[in-house]
């Protein structure tokens, strides 16, 4: 089953349960709703990768607001956008630990020859790739600026 049917099924599921399903019906409708305009902006049908970027877009621009709003004092919305990526981490690969991305970090700064932060971008271009839905690209970033910081410092 693809994440779209999936998506589907889940969304038949909570409308079926009235209001516990509330919060994972309105979820699931706006990622249905990203996936739809991803799909006309491509000009074809979403393949399971496309889906998980998009979800992990959805993510991404919900997990910056909720700075916003603990920045402002709204901690109640920020509870509910928590909900709301609890939701969507479901559809999402298992994300990868610190360790995890650290290892893949040094392989691909192994692989690329980096030596320090300046070869940031040309490391952080091969590594995304992989981490595409799996790893945030702060906590990434973050990862291979001080591999690369301790790097230089050799």
């Amino acid at each position: 089953m693809s994440l779209q049917e999936r998506l589907f099924e889940d969304m038949k599921e909570a409308l079926k349960a009235r209001e516990a399903g509330k919060l994972r019906l309105s979820v699931i409708r706006l990622a249905r709703a990203a996936l739809k305009n991803r799909a006309i902006e491509l000009g074809r049908e979403l393949t399971d990768q496309d889906v998980i970027e998009v979800l992990a877009r959805e993510v991404k621009q919900r997990r910056e607001a909720i700075l916003e709003y603990n920045r402002v004092g709204r901690s109640e919305v920020a509870a509910e956008l928590e909900a709301e990526i609890a939701v969507l981490q479901e559809y999402l690969p298992q994300q990868l630990s610190r360790e995890e991305i650290t290892a893949e970090a040094q392989e691909v700064i192994a692989s690329t020859g980096a030596k320090g932060t300046r070869d940031l971008g040309r490391v952080m271009g091969a590594l995304m790739p992989r981490m595409k839905g799996r790893a945030d690209g702060k906590v990434v970033q973050e990862i291979v600026r001080t591999l690369l910081s301790e790097a230089e410092q050799k």
